[in-house]
């Protein structure tokens, strides 16, 4: 048998069904700015840094290292690699790699958290907060 609940209860419900909505709007807005700020780099890439060793001197460089192959090669763009040449620190392709993988993280969060906010309103909506033994 169900218990009624009192209009103090339905209040408070209500309540803490517009906190829920309301921070998922919040939320919603922030991962719209993010993904309006540029280009994200796709899941399972990162930005790797890699030493190049010649007779006289040691440099550093960069490159978007993919988990599978997805970049075309240089030579046979048909032929697909897991590296993107970058070049040195600070180069255009090296910044704008690094903030795609970071505006990726950040909308990637950004969506799980209003998941389980979407979840949090689904059990509120259909009382499922609590079960009856």
């Amino acid at each position: 048998m169900k218990k009624r609940t009192s209009l103090r209860e339905q209040q408070n419900k209500i309540e803490r069904i517009e906190r829920l909505q309301s921070a998922v709007a919040t939320l919603e807005n922030y991962k719209n700015f993010f993904l309006s700020k540029g280009e994200l780099v796709q899941e399972g890439c990162w930005v790797a840094r890699y030493r190049v060793r010649q007779p006289k001197q040691v440099y550093w460089y960069y490159k978007l290292h993919a988990s599978l192959p997805t970049f075309p090669t240089t030579t046979e763009p048909k032929k697909l690699t897991k590296y993107k040449h970058l070049g040195k620190a600070g180069s255009q392709a090296h910044v704008d790699a690094v903030m795609g993988v970071v505006r990726r993280t950040i909308v990637e969060e950004i969506q799980k958290t209003i998941d389980s906010l979407k979840n949090s309103l689904l059990d509120i909506s259909f009382d499922s907060e609590q079960e009856d033994k």
